[in-house]
């Protein structure tokens, strides 16, 4: 178990100002990651998508909306730090605030306006250089190829990043090249202080689709006309799935992608595909509200049937079919989306991409120091052994990759957890723990 020493509220407020006095001198360019890191009340600091600092206070388990100590501070655009001054932060200290009301305080902070400013200076922020070179990416920087690669790259780091802070530890930044055209970058940390297993993928390919590949594709009722039997394409996402140790701190994936195929004409096709689901192995009804409410949000943006149809299609997909259960509690999956246009479609892919961070961490922060026993971790075990079987067994995107020549098996198999448990006609006990999170999982609910 990953300890966290707790300091004194005062000592929080001592430290928060001088976090405040050091950004305000330095313009926003201070190390607020080393500082931060210093002061173990606050279980260090999430970045969230759209510039926002989130301080969580040490705690129990199980803490009311009244309990004091879990508080929302700040953001910032273009790098300079905008932070609450001291006294504010003592304010709200006193107040209280819920663990998951940070994310409903945020959206009430006036907006920033996005600027994706220079490409080069962008990408001095990812894990790894882009895999498309960047001359070529500044050549074509309107292209929908080039804006989804930089989407996805920045995603990546942004999540790194987060997990790094919660688990102190580093990820492998692993490039690869793929002989027919194309590559990836492979982030992957394992036996962490939090995650056993943690993997945020990248990858860009492009070449020509195989007969098995199309097969897929015109099951799914695409029409694809190619040229003495080739099919041009160009594929890219970004995928992740964390499996953490402790049982209590659910595993979650999401994937967000973009696909191009040209056809004899000429003509391209083009659709995205993604989303993101949560895997817990107890339930908690607000984690679960929390997780659910935030992927809404940005559905609602764009189309008030995104989330109910895609909350809907997630259940459906992700659903054991030999074992009658889903993988987990949902979240929102969608694929071949390709309206209203194409600048719509992306706007509502990014959006979805923003809310990884928001939607876990705050789940992952609640539960750093919960204990747990043998048996829970038992269970744990278990249910990674359904995860196991999903994704061997239907997942689309395993499909699809072992389908493609010059695949990175690597890669592809990077969403299995270190380790998992199979026990012969395994039943838990009737109005246990183990058997609640069962009974969702074979009638999945409406969480908000």
């Amino acid at each position: 178990m990953t300890s966290v020493a707790l300091y004194t509220i005062n000592n929080s407020a001592r430290s928060i100002a001088r976090l405040c006095r050091a950004s305000r001198s330095a313009h926003g360019t201070a190390d607020f990651h080393s500082s931060v890191a210093r002061y173990s009340t606050l279980r260090k600091c999430a970045f969230l998508p759209g510039g926002k600092w989130s301080f969580i206070i040490a705690g129990t388990r199980q803490m009311s909306q009244a309990s004091p100590g879990r508080i929302s501070l700040g953001r910032y655009g273009k790098g300079v730090f905008l932070v609450a001054g001291a006294a504010a932060v003592t304010g709200v200290l006193a107040a209280g605030v819920s663990h998951f009301q940070r994310a409903e305080m945020a959206t009430k902070i006036s907006k920033i306006e996005e600027v994706e400013g220079d490409m080069r200076e962008r990408c001095k922020s990812f894990m790894s250089p882009p895999v498309t070179d960047i001359k070529v990416l500044e050549q074509r920087k309107d292209a929908m190829s080039t804006r989804m690669e930089m989407l996805i790259m920045e995603t990546q780091a942004a999540f790194c990043k987060a997990l790094e802070e919660v688990d102190g530890g580093t990820f492998k930044v692993d490039s690869w090249t793929r002989k027919e055209g194309g590559g990836g970058i492979s982030c992957v940390m394992q036996d962490g202080k939090v995650f056993e297993k943690a993997g945020v993928n990248v990858s860009v390919v492009f070449g020509n689709l195989t007969e098995e590949a199309a097969r897929q594709m015109r099951s799914r009722g695409k029409v694809l006309k190619g040229k003495d039997g080739k099919l041009p394409f160009c594929a890219m996402g970004v995928s992740s799935v964390i499996h953490p140790k402790n049982p209590h701190i659910p595993t979650v994936h999401f994937n967000y992608r973009y696909f191009e195929i040209e056809e004899a004409d000429g003509t391209k096709q083009w659709w995205f595909g993604g989303g993101t689901d949560l895997t817990p192995v107890y339930i908690d009804l607000e984690d679960a509200a929390h997780f659910h409410k935030t992927l809404k949000k940005a559905c609602d943006k764009h189309h008030p049937k995104f989330y109910p149809d895609f909350k809907k299609w997630c259940d459906n997909y992700f659903y054991i079919r030999h074992r009658g259960e889903t993988r987990g509690i949902g979240g929102i999956f969608f694929d071949d989306l390709d309206s209203p246009n194409q600048e719509e479609a992306f706007n509502f892919v990014k959006s979805c991409a923003k809310t990884v961070v928001p939607c876990y961490l705050p789940i992952v922060y609640k539960h750093l120091n919960d204990s747990f026993t043998p048996e829970e971790k038992d269970w744990q075990q278990v249910r990674r052994g359904r995860y196991v079987e999903f994704n061997l067994v239907y997942d689309r995107g395993v499909k699809f990759g072992l389908a493609t020549p010059g695949s990175r098996i690597e890669s592809i198999l990077m969403s299995l957890p270190l380790t998992a448990r199979w026990e012969y006609m395994h039943e838990p006990k009737k109005g246990t723990k183990e058997a609640e999170i069962l009974e969702v999982l074979r009638n999945p609910k409406e969480w908000i």
